[in-house]
């Protein structure tokens, strides 16, 4: 099936789920106008992982929860929720690191690094694995905006690795549900055309 990230959006999902994405290009320009220019470079680095659902044709409902889930993370920086409420943090690693970990496995798939399809055993020893290499990845990036952009982002030993574990536990148990719901559009796609076969 080609991937057309063009397509128009035809279900109430698809709608939703771009509302998200031009819900994240209006952060970008508000943070610009009434915040400072961190918080909308902050929100500007998720665009690019707004788009990816669009362009690797990811389920329409799994789109439209990571793409809610990955703004949210960006305005909860912009807001200082992680500062201000103290579990926050972890709960946003939680979610957001798993829902990532499960949209890389579907891009690596679609640019055939890893097999289209996976065993069960194969998604569980995975998707944790990416989960926990983006949770170094998101360490690493906090750490250079401390260090050279804002001094005031809170990065310590054990937020990180707190960060890390609670990051690497949401990829656990999001690879387990992925054993048993599919987040490939194309996949549910040609299970919606069988159905109308067999009702004809």
């Amino acid at each position: 099936m080609r991937h057309d990230p063009l397509r128009r959006a035809h279900t109430a999902t698809e709608w939703m789920a771009d509302g998200v994405r031009l819900l994240g290009l209006v952060s970008v320009l508000a943070a610009a106008i009434w915040w400072t220019p961190t918080d909308a470079g902050i929100l500007a680095l998720a665009l690019p992982a707004l788009l990816i659902p669009r362009a690797i044709a990811a389920r329409p409902g799994f789109d439209l929860l990571y793409g809610a889930t990955v703004t949210v993370a960006a305005w909860s920086n912009v807001l200082d929720l992680y500062r201000s409420i103290a579990w926050w943090d972890l709960v946003v690693h939680f979610a957001a690191t798993g829902l990532i970990a499960a949209m890389a496995l579907l891009l690596l798939q679609r640019v055939g690094v890893v097999p289209p399809t996976l065993s069960r055993r194969g998604t569980v020893v995975l998707v944790p694995t990416i989960g926990l290499a983006i949770s170094a990845l998101w360490e690493m990036v906090e750490w250079l905006g401390k260090t050279y952009l804002a001094p005031d982002i809170f990065v310590t030993y054990q937020d990180t690795i707190g960060d890390m574990a609670v990051g690497g536990l949401g990829s656990l148990l999001t690879g387990i549900v992925l054993t048993r719901v599919t987040i490939d559009r194309s996949a549910l796609v040609a299970v919606n055309k069988e159905e109308e076969t067999w009702q004809i």
